[in-house]
Protein backbone atom coordinates (compact mmCIF):
# COMPACT_ATOMS: atom_id res chain seq x y z
CA UNK A 1 0.00 0.00 0.00
CA UNK A 2 1.71 3.81 -1.16
CA UNK A 3 2.51 5.87 1.46
CA UNK A 4 -1.03 8.90 2.07
CA UNK A 5 1.75 11.44 1.90
CA UNK A 6 4.98 12.00 1.09
CA UNK A 7 8.22 10.25 2.93
CA UNK A 8 10.31 11.59 4.80
CA UNK A 9 13.66 11.74 5.44
CA UNK A 10 15.14 12.17 8.25
CA UNK A 11 19.15 12.78 9.15
CA UNK A 12 21.24 13.70 12.24
CA UNK A 13 23.32 16.39 11.67
CA UNK A 14 26.74 17.41 13.51
CA UNK A 15 29.18 19.83 12.04
CA UNK A 16 28.78 19.10 8.15
CA UNK A 17 28.91 22.13 6.80
CA UNK A 18 30.86 21.42 4.10
CA UNK A 19 29.06 17.53 3.45
CA UNK A 20 25.24 18.88 3.98
CA UNK A 21 25.15 20.59 0.52
CA UNK A 22 26.19 17.73 -1.09
CA UNK A 23 23.83 15.03 0.61
CA UNK A 24 20.52 17.38 0.14
CA UNK A 25 21.34 17.96 -3.60
CA UNK A 26 21.56 14.14 -3.97
CA UNK A 27 18.14 14.16 -2.08
CA UNK A 28 16.95 17.13 -4.45
CA UNK A 29 18.17 14.70 -7.58
CA UNK A 30 15.82 12.01 -6.98
CA UNK A 31 14.51 10.21 -9.96
CA UNK A 32 10.57 8.54 -10.08
CA UNK A 33 9.81 10.39 -6.13
CA UNK A 34 11.14 12.84 -4.12
CA UNK A 35 10.56 13.50 -0.06
CA UNK A 36 8.05 15.49 1.28
CA UNK A 37 10.13 17.15 3.77
CA UNK A 38 13.92 16.40 5.09
CA UNK A 39 14.32 16.81 8.92
CA UNK A 40 17.88 17.70 9.52
CA UNK A 41 18.49 17.37 13.74
CA UNK A 42 21.46 19.67 14.60
CA UNK A 43 22.91 18.14 17.46
CA UNK A 44 25.59 20.13 18.63
CA UNK A 45 27.15 21.85 16.21
CA UNK A 46 29.49 24.33 16.78
CA UNK A 47 30.42 24.89 12.84
CA UNK A 48 28.18 27.26 10.61
CA UNK A 49 26.20 24.01 9.45
CA UNK A 50 22.57 25.54 9.70
CA UNK A 51 24.33 28.82 7.63
CA UNK A 52 25.12 26.21 4.70
CA UNK A 53 21.42 24.79 4.83
CA UNK A 54 20.00 27.91 4.57
CA UNK A 55 22.05 29.08 2.06
CA UNK A 56 20.56 25.73 0.07
CA UNK A 57 16.84 25.50 1.51
CA UNK A 58 15.13 27.68 -1.35
CA UNK A 59 16.09 26.21 -4.06
CA UNK A 60 15.03 22.53 -2.83
CA UNK A 61 11.98 20.67 -4.08
CA UNK A 62 11.72 19.52 -0.62
CA UNK A 63 11.15 21.57 2.41
CA UNK A 64 13.60 21.44 5.26
CA UNK A 65 13.08 21.34 8.68
CA UNK A 66 16.01 21.94 10.79
CA UNK A 67 15.52 21.36 14.44
CA UNK A 68 18.48 22.56 16.78
CA UNK A 69 19.57 20.81 19.91
CA UNK A 70 22.23 20.76 22.24
CA UNK A 71 22.49 17.43 24.73
CA UNK A 72 24.63 16.70 27.47
CA UNK A 73 27.95 15.32 26.59
CA UNK A 74 27.00 11.98 27.55
CA UNK A 75 23.86 11.32 25.01
CA UNK A 76 24.91 14.09 22.44
CA UNK A 77 25.55 11.06 19.70
CA UNK A 78 24.12 9.24 16.89
CA UNK A 79 21.54 7.84 18.70
CA UNK A 80 19.95 10.41 20.52
CA UNK A 81 20.13 12.47 17.08
CA UNK A 82 18.64 10.30 15.22
CA UNK A 83 15.90 9.03 17.34
CA UNK A 84 15.01 12.95 17.80
CA UNK A 85 15.04 13.24 14.18
CA UNK A 86 12.99 10.61 13.26
CA UNK A 87 10.17 11.28 15.94
CA UNK A 88 9.71 14.66 13.97
CA UNK A 89 9.67 12.57 10.85
CA UNK A 90 7.02 10.46 11.81
CA UNK A 91 4.74 12.87 12.99
CA UNK A 92 5.15 14.64 9.44
CA UNK A 93 4.62 11.20 7.84
CA UNK A 94 1.29 10.39 9.75
CA UNK A 95 0.62 6.75 10.96
CA UNK A 96 0.49 5.49 7.27
CA UNK A 97 3.36 7.39 6.67
CA UNK A 98 6.74 6.07 5.33
CA UNK A 99 10.18 7.91 7.37
CA UNK A 100 13.43 7.06 6.17
CA UNK A 101 16.79 8.32 7.80
CA UNK A 102 20.52 8.66 6.11
CA UNK A 103 23.42 9.96 7.19
CA UNK A 104 24.71 13.91 6.59
CA UNK A 105 28.05 13.05 5.34
CA UNK A 106 26.56 10.22 2.35
CA UNK A 107 24.99 10.77 -0.72
CA UNK A 108 21.84 8.84 -1.90
CA UNK A 109 21.95 7.41 -5.33
CA UNK A 110 19.53 8.80 -8.13
CA UNK A 111 17.50 5.72 -7.25
CA UNK A 112 17.40 5.51 -3.63
CA UNK A 113 13.91 6.43 -2.77
CA UNK A 114 12.22 5.02 -5.79
CA UNK A 115 13.82 1.57 -4.89
CA UNK A 116 13.31 1.98 -1.58
CA UNK A 117 9.01 2.48 -2.35
CA UNK A 118 9.31 -0.19 -4.20
CA UNK A 119 10.37 -2.73 -1.55
CA UNK A 120 7.48 -0.92 0.35
CA UNK A 121 5.02 -2.32 -2.75
CA UNK A 122 6.22 -5.61 -2.35
CA UNK A 123 5.03 -5.89 1.14
CA UNK A 124 8.12 -4.52 3.37
CA UNK A 125 7.77 -2.83 6.61
CA UNK A 126 11.43 -1.81 6.42
CA UNK A 127 14.33 -1.32 4.33
CA UNK A 128 17.74 -1.55 4.65
CA UNK A 129 20.08 -0.46 1.98
CA UNK A 130 23.32 -0.37 1.19
CA UNK A 131 26.87 1.48 2.96
CA UNK A 132 29.19 2.15 -0.09
CA UNK A 133 32.34 4.39 0.94
CA UNK A 134 33.03 7.47 -1.75
CA UNK A 135 35.48 6.44 -4.47
CA UNK A 136 37.28 8.99 -3.83
CA UNK A 137 38.06 8.89 0.24
CA UNK A 138 38.22 4.49 -0.76
CA UNK A 139 41.44 5.09 -2.57
CA UNK A 140 43.43 6.70 1.14
CA UNK A 141 42.49 3.54 2.66
CA UNK A 142 45.27 1.00 2.58
CA UNK A 143 44.34 -2.36 0.24
CA UNK A 144 44.98 -4.56 2.49
CA UNK A 145 41.91 -3.05 4.15
CA UNK A 146 39.72 -3.49 0.85
CA UNK A 147 41.11 -7.02 0.70
CA UNK A 148 40.07 -7.78 4.27
CA UNK A 149 36.37 -6.16 4.03
CA UNK A 150 36.03 -7.93 0.39
CA UNK A 151 36.95 -11.66 2.03
CA UNK A 152 34.52 -10.60 5.45
CA UNK A 153 31.95 -9.50 3.23
CA UNK A 154 31.91 -12.54 1.01
CA UNK A 155 31.83 -14.87 4.63
CA UNK A 156 29.17 -12.75 5.86
CA UNK A 157 27.43 -13.38 2.48
CA UNK A 158 27.98 -17.32 2.60
CA UNK A 159 26.45 -17.51 6.01
CA UNK A 160 23.26 -14.93 4.85
CA UNK A 161 22.79 -17.46 2.35
CA UNK A 162 22.67 -20.57 5.12
CA UNK A 163 19.87 -18.53 6.41
CA UNK A 164 18.60 -18.23 3.12
CA UNK A 165 18.31 -21.78 1.91
CA UNK A 166 17.35 -22.80 6.11
CA UNK A 167 14.81 -20.51 6.67
CA UNK A 168 13.37 -18.50 3.55
CA UNK A 169 12.00 -15.48 4.03
CA UNK A 170 9.95 -14.54 1.24
CA UNK A 171 9.65 -10.27 2.16
CA UNK A 172 13.70 -10.86 1.76
CA UNK A 173 14.53 -13.06 -1.13
CA UNK A 174 17.75 -13.22 -2.33
CA UNK A 175 19.84 -11.68 -3.42
CA UNK A 176 20.45 -9.53 -1.00
CA UNK A 177 22.95 -8.28 1.40
CA UNK A 178 23.44 -8.25 5.35
CA UNK A 179 24.28 -4.28 6.39
CA UNK A 180 21.97 -2.67 8.86
CA UNK A 181 23.50 0.87 8.30
CA UNK A 182 22.04 4.29 9.61
CA UNK A 183 22.69 5.77 6.47
CA UNK A 184 20.03 4.36 4.50
CA UNK A 185 16.94 2.42 7.09
CA UNK A 186 13.28 3.21 5.59
CA UNK A 187 10.27 2.13 8.01
CA UNK A 188 6.44 2.24 8.25
CA UNK A 189 5.58 4.77 10.73
CA UNK A 190 3.36 1.85 11.98
CA UNK A 191 6.86 -0.62 12.23
CA UNK A 192 8.42 2.06 13.63
CA UNK A 193 5.58 2.50 16.77
CA UNK A 194 5.88 -0.83 17.42
CA UNK A 195 9.35 -1.51 17.68
CA UNK A 196 9.51 1.45 19.98
CA UNK A 197 11.63 3.65 17.87
CA UNK A 198 15.15 4.09 17.36
CA UNK A 199 17.34 3.25 20.65
CA UNK A 200 19.18 6.44 21.62
CA UNK A 201 22.73 4.14 21.99
CA UNK A 202 25.70 5.67 21.90
CA UNK A 203 27.09 3.45 19.20
CA UNK A 204 24.64 0.49 17.01
CA UNK A 205 21.64 2.27 17.28
CA UNK A 206 20.99 1.14 13.78
CA UNK A 207 21.68 -2.76 14.55
CA UNK A 208 19.53 -2.03 17.74
CA UNK A 209 16.49 -0.79 15.77
CA UNK A 210 16.56 -3.52 13.39
CA UNK A 211 16.71 -5.92 16.56
CA UNK A 212 13.88 -4.24 17.74
CA UNK A 213 11.85 -4.40 14.48
CA UNK A 214 12.28 -8.27 14.53
CA UNK A 215 11.09 -8.88 17.57
CA UNK A 216 7.89 -7.40 16.58
CA UNK A 217 7.38 -9.53 13.41
CA UNK A 218 8.82 -6.61 11.20
CA UNK A 219 9.42 -7.46 7.73
CA UNK A 220 12.50 -6.71 6.45
CA UNK A 221 13.80 -6.25 3.00
CA UNK A 222 17.56 -5.57 2.64
CA UNK A 223 17.73 -4.26 -1.01
CA UNK A 224 20.47 -4.74 -2.86
CA UNK A 225 19.44 -2.01 -5.44
CA UNK A 226 18.79 0.54 -2.54
CA UNK A 227 22.37 2.39 -1.80
CA UNK A 228 24.13 5.32 -0.29
CA UNK A 229 27.51 6.68 -0.67
CA UNK A 230 29.24 7.59 2.60
CA UNK A 231 32.19 9.44 3.65
CA UNK A 232 35.58 7.06 4.75
CA UNK A 233 37.16 9.45 6.79
CA UNK A 234 39.32 8.37 9.49
CA UNK A 235 37.79 11.77 11.88
CA UNK A 236 34.26 10.75 12.94
CA UNK A 237 32.10 12.21 14.65
CA UNK A 238 31.34 9.08 16.97
CA UNK A 239 33.86 7.70 19.22
CA UNK A 240 33.87 3.99 18.78
CA UNK A 241 32.21 3.99 15.29
CA UNK A 242 33.54 3.46 11.83
CA UNK A 243 35.77 6.32 11.48
CA UNK A 244 37.72 5.17 14.56
CA UNK A 245 37.07 1.52 13.16
CA UNK A 246 39.03 2.43 9.72
CA UNK A 247 41.84 4.97 11.80
CA UNK A 248 42.54 1.95 13.81
CA UNK A 249 42.67 -1.11 11.64
CA UNK A 250 44.87 1.33 9.20
CA UNK A 251 47.68 1.15 12.13
CA UNK A 252 46.99 -2.60 12.65
CA UNK A 253 44.51 -4.88 11.67
CA UNK A 254 41.51 -6.34 14.40
CA UNK A 255 42.25 -10.20 15.12
CA UNK A 256 38.49 -10.87 15.22
CA UNK A 257 36.05 -10.21 13.18
CA UNK A 258 32.81 -8.45 13.35
CA UNK A 259 31.07 -10.20 16.57
CA UNK A 260 28.01 -10.82 14.83
CA UNK A 261 29.90 -13.52 12.48
CA UNK A 262 30.23 -16.69 14.10
CA UNK A 263 31.91 -20.44 12.75
CA UNK A 264 29.73 -22.31 9.63
CA UNK A 265 28.25 -24.86 11.61
CA UNK A 266 26.64 -22.89 14.78
CA UNK A 267 25.19 -20.32 12.06
CA UNK A 268 23.73 -23.98 10.10
CA UNK A 269 22.19 -24.79 13.57
CA UNK A 270 21.13 -21.58 14.45
CA UNK A 271 19.41 -21.41 10.83
CA UNK A 272 17.64 -24.68 11.76
CA UNK A 273 16.86 -23.94 15.16
CA UNK A 274 14.97 -20.69 13.54
CA UNK A 275 13.16 -22.63 11.15
CA UNK A 276 11.84 -25.19 13.27
CA UNK A 277 10.74 -22.53 15.64
CA UNK A 278 8.84 -20.90 12.84
CA UNK A 279 7.34 -24.69 11.87
CA UNK A 280 6.52 -25.09 15.41
CA UNK A 281 4.51 -21.70 15.76
CA UNK A 282 2.46 -23.03 12.66
CA UNK A 283 1.21 -26.26 13.74
CA UNK A 284 -2.10 -26.09 15.85
CA UNK A 285 -1.13 -25.79 19.92
CA UNK A 286 -1.71 -29.03 21.63
CA UNK A 287 -1.37 -31.56 19.01
CA UNK A 288 0.78 -34.68 18.32
CA UNK A 289 2.98 -32.68 16.00
CA UNK A 290 2.99 -29.91 17.95
CA UNK A 291 4.60 -31.99 21.28
CA UNK A 292 6.96 -33.76 18.73
CA UNK A 293 7.93 -30.50 16.95
CA UNK A 294 8.32 -28.79 20.39
CA UNK A 295 10.49 -31.71 21.72
CA UNK A 296 12.54 -31.62 18.46
CA UNK A 297 13.17 -27.80 18.46
CA UNK A 298 13.85 -27.98 23.05
CA UNK A 299 16.78 -31.12 21.81
CA UNK A 300 18.25 -28.89 19.02
CA UNK A 301 18.52 -25.89 21.23
CA UNK A 302 19.12 -28.00 24.81
CA UNK A 303 16.56 -26.54 26.44
CA UNK A 304 14.18 -27.82 28.78
CA UNK A 305 10.66 -28.52 26.91
CA UNK A 306 8.96 -26.77 28.97
CA UNK A 307 10.84 -23.28 28.41
CA UNK A 308 10.02 -23.50 24.57
CA UNK A 309 6.62 -24.42 25.10
CA UNK A 310 6.29 -21.17 27.30
CA UNK A 311 8.26 -19.16 24.67
CA UNK A 312 6.71 -20.10 21.40
CA UNK A 313 3.19 -19.22 23.15
CA UNK A 314 4.12 -15.37 22.91
CA UNK A 315 2.49 -12.91 20.76
CA UNK A 316 5.67 -12.56 18.63
CA UNK A 317 7.59 -14.97 16.59
CA UNK A 318 10.47 -12.67 17.21
CA UNK A 319 10.32 -11.92 20.22
CA UNK A 320 10.14 -15.84 21.01
CA UNK A 321 13.26 -16.21 19.08
CA UNK A 322 14.99 -13.55 21.02
CA UNK A 323 14.67 -15.27 24.03
CA UNK A 324 15.23 -18.49 22.98
CA UNK A 325 18.92 -17.79 21.16
CA UNK A 326 19.82 -15.42 23.89
CA UNK A 327 18.84 -18.63 26.62
CA UNK A 328 20.31 -21.56 24.42
CA UNK A 329 23.65 -23.16 25.02
CA UNK A 330 23.83 -24.16 21.58
CA UNK A 331 23.75 -20.61 19.94
CA UNK A 332 26.11 -19.52 22.13
CA UNK A 333 27.89 -16.65 20.04
CA UNK A 334 31.56 -17.56 19.40
CA UNK A 335 34.26 -14.85 18.14
CA UNK A 336 36.00 -15.84 14.61
CA UNK A 337 39.31 -15.04 14.30
CA UNK A 338 40.62 -13.28 11.13
CA UNK A 339 43.69 -16.12 10.57
CA UNK A 340 40.70 -18.86 10.68
CA UNK A 341 38.53 -16.76 7.64
CA UNK A 342 40.16 -18.82 4.97
CA UNK A 343 39.30 -21.84 6.46
CA UNK A 344 36.08 -20.82 7.64
CA UNK A 345 34.88 -19.36 4.21
CA UNK A 346 36.14 -23.06 2.78
CA UNK A 347 33.42 -24.53 5.22
CA UNK A 348 30.95 -21.93 4.43
CA UNK A 349 31.10 -23.10 0.86
CA UNK A 350 30.82 -26.87 1.17
CA UNK A 351 27.66 -26.17 3.13
CA UNK A 352 25.90 -24.14 0.81
CA UNK A 353 26.70 -26.51 -2.10
CA UNK A 354 25.64 -29.22 0.01
CA UNK A 355 22.09 -27.06 1.12
CA UNK A 356 21.58 -26.16 -3.07
CA UNK A 357 22.11 -30.07 -3.57
CA UNK A 358 19.18 -31.38 -1.28
CA UNK A 359 15.74 -29.89 -2.19
CA UNK A 360 14.55 -30.36 1.36
CA UNK A 361 16.98 -27.73 3.08
CA UNK A 362 13.73 -25.41 3.52
CA UNK A 363 11.90 -27.36 5.50
CA UNK A 364 11.92 -27.12 9.07
CA UNK A 365 14.47 -29.10 10.75
CA UNK A 366 14.93 -30.05 14.21
CA UNK A 367 17.77 -33.38 13.66
CA UNK A 368 21.53 -33.47 14.40
CA UNK A 369 23.84 -31.20 12.77
CA UNK A 370 27.23 -33.41 13.64
CA UNK A 371 27.82 -35.10 10.28
CA UNK A 372 28.16 -34.92 7.05
CA UNK A 373 27.81 -31.92 4.71
CA UNK A 374 25.06 -30.42 6.02
CA UNK A 375 26.21 -30.97 9.45
CA UNK A 376 34.12 -4.55 7.32
CA UNK A 377 34.80 -1.62 7.76
CA UNK A 378 31.43 -1.23 6.48
CA UNK A 379 29.98 -4.79 6.07
CA UNK A 380 28.29 -6.17 9.35
CA UNK A 381 26.03 -9.20 9.52
CA UNK A 382 23.65 -9.72 12.57
CA UNK A 383 21.22 -12.49 11.59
Amino acid sequence: MPPARPPVVAIPVRNEAQRIGPCLRALAAQQGACPGHVVLLLNNCTDDTRGAVRALATSLPFGVIVAERSYAPPVAHAGTARRAAMQIAAALAEPDGIVLTTDADGRVAPDWLANTLAAFDAGADAVCGRALIDPADARIIPAHLHDDDRMETAYATMLDRIHDLIDPDPHDPWPRHTEHSGASIAVRVAAWRRAGGIPALPLGEDRGFIRALRQVDATIRHAPDVMVSVSGRIDGRARGGMADTMARRMVRQDEMLDDSLEPPRTCLRRARARAALRGLRGLPPGCDAWHDAADGLAALLRLPVATVAHMVRGRFMGMAWDRLETLSPELRRMPVRRADLPMYIDEARRIVRGLLATPSCALPYVGSVTGGALSGPLTTSSR
